[in-house]
């Protein structure tokens, strides 16, 4: 698990690699991710976008920003969390991912970045 904190905000990653999807006609790597967001604050917060980069290791950057997260822009309360699960596909069978969401205090509208540990992506035969 790899995590990072910004501003009280506690995020969480663990990673799991796919088998089945190794020889799929996908020709990737499938990885999927959970990510625990935990606002460790006296206030509430609430995620706006998200910002992913992958990196695989043929040097290929691909980079990701969209609204919210699985479809959702989550709303924590103090001392709360919210957790979601995702996946990717990258080309070689070993990459990482990191990036931050965009969250804002709701107490005065302050936006500020939240790092989302970078994170690998690693078939398991490569670690023996």
């Amino acid at each position: 698990m790899e995590i990072a904190i910004t501003k009280g905000v506690k995020i969480s990653v663990t990673t799991r690699f796919v088998p089945e999807y190794e020889a799929s006609a996908m020709s990737q790597y499938v990885y999927t991710y959970e990510v625990c967001i935990e606002n460790t604050t006296d206030y509430t917060i609430q995620l706006l976008r998200r910002f992913w980069k992958i990196l695989d290791a043929n040097g290929v950057l691909r980079e990701i920003e969209g609204e919210g997260v699985v479809g959702l822009q989550p709303t924590i309360g103090p001392q709360e969390s919210f957790s979601y699960a995702s996946w990717v596909g990258v080309y070689t069978d070993v990459g990482k991912m990191f990036g931050t969401f965009l969250m804002v205090r709701q107490m005065d509208g302050e936006l500020f970045q939240a790092e989302i540990p970078e994170f690998a992506l690693t078939a398991p035969f490569k670690l023996n």
